[in-house]
């Protein structure tokens, strides 16, 4: 039997800027929507609404009670956040009808360790963190498991027909698509080539040469300073 969670709200009446009042005192402005549903602003208790979404997520079923109204079906659409603070500043709640199919995003849960990254020393590749399903209300999942442990080579591709997904839930994502791999470990660095050793006595000889050559430019420079001298005479 599926946990329950439940939701309470009341009806706003604030808009504009003055739902700003409202996230001041720790309440959170949203709007309820639906096929054939006229939209409904509310307001949510922020911690209340907070604690909720990390329980669920964004493809569980919600009881939502506005005042003291009879619970209905939601799920939560679509949130905004302050783009510097991260805080939530408004909730998109989708009102379901439990006897028509919907569409949403799950989350992908990976579990265990990749014996090819454990013992070979791979790197663990994730393609895929979300995939959309479409199923009935009563049928939706919260997320998905992907075993790694089934990653033993570096050839091993977990897809997503591999995954264990009730039959019920229908995956919209192209179920050839990979999920996870394990990628041969880089090399830190390339391995320095070693330096050529020169054979025995070669150094001598190339320290020898230069002597040479050296005596023989003074001797050159020696004749072109007498060659000078005559002239001038």
């Amino acid at each position: 039997m599926k946990e329950i969670f439940i939701l309470n709200a009341g009806l706003r009446r604030e808009i504009g800027k003055q739902v700003k009042q409202l996230r001041e005192a720790d309440k959170l402005p949203a709007v309820l929507y639906g096929h054939n549903i006229k939209n409904v602003n509310l307001v949510l208790n922020y911690n209340d609404f907070e604690k909720t979404l990390k329980q669920v997520g964004e493809s569980t079923l919600i009881d939502l009670k506005i005042g003291g109204g009879k619970p209905v079906k939601v799920m939560i659409h679509d949130i905004q956040r302050n783009p510097v603070s991260h805080r939530i500043i408004h909730a998109d709640l989708y009102q379901v009808r439990m006897d028509e199919k919907i569409k949403t995003e799950v989350e992908l849960v990976f579990v265990n360790q990749a014996p090819a990254v454990k013992d070979l020393g791979g790197i663990l590749v994730k393609a895929l963190d979300r995939v959309e399903i479409e199923c009935l209300p009563s049928d939706s999942i919260s997320h998905i498991e992907v075993d790694l442990s089934t990653l033993k080579t570096f050839d091993d591709i977990i897809r997503l027909k591999d995954l264990q997904i009730s039959e019920k839930v229908k995956v919209l994502t192209d179920l050839e698509t990979a999920v996870a791999l394990v990628e041969k470990p880089r090399k830190i660095e390339e391995e320095k080539p070693e330096e050529e050793e020169k054979p025995a006595g070669e150094e001598g000889k190339e320290e020898e040469a230069k002597e040479e050559k050296g005596e023989e430019n003074k001797k050159e420079e020696t004749q072109e300073s007498k060659k000078e001298e005559a002239e001038k005479k």
